[in-house]
């Protein structure tokens, strides 16, 4: 079983997944009468359809046992879908390039630092939220419309990864 090494988490890293929502390293202007900064469009919220909508939700996850066996990924065809760490806590994030299935040899896990978010493009492959603490809450903003928004891909048992907590 092949050991997924943990990559910190860079916009340049995590460019052909999608887009790394944070501060640091990003351009701003001033607003409000100069009391505050605008990051602005650090992520497009990407969906398939004119009727389709983008929606706000928060996510309360759990954390899962490490080391954890990948065994699965999910993709969402129709939308992109950005998680935000609400709570400032690290989290994993575990991605393939999109296509009509996930390759193993592919597959990279990057620990965000609490203050990123990612925002996956439409059709990447991805583990389902991957918190290190439980109840630990993330803004989620992804696809809302008709059709279904979200393959899932089973690996074989000769194809699963091993992620280790960081």
């Amino acid at each position: 079983m092949r050991i997924l090494n943990i990559e910190p988490l860079s916009k340049a890293a995590f460019a052909p997944f999608g887009e790394v929502i944070e501060t640091e390293g990003s351009d701003y202007f001033m607003i409000n009468g100069g009391s505050t900064r605008r990051y602005h469009a650090l992520a497009e919220v990407r969906t398939s359809a004119p009727e389709d909508r983008a929606i706000v939700s928060i996510f309360v996850a759990r954390a899962l046992p490490m080391p954890l066996t990948i065994r699965m990924l999910e993709r969402h065809p129709l939308g992109s879908q950005a998680f935000v760490p609400l709570r400032g806590n690290p989290f994993l994030i575990v991605v393939a390039p999109p296509g009509d299935a996930p390759r193993p040899e592919q597959v990279r896990a990057f620990l965000g630092n609490g203050r990123q978010g990612v925002n996956y493009q439409r059709g990447v492959w991805h583990h389902p939220v991957l918190a290190l603490l439980d109840n630990d809450e993330f803004l989620v903003i992804d696809r809302s419309g008709a059709g279904p928004n979200c393959d899932e891909h089973l690996f074989g048992e000769d194809e699963q990864l091993l992620l280790h907590r960081p």
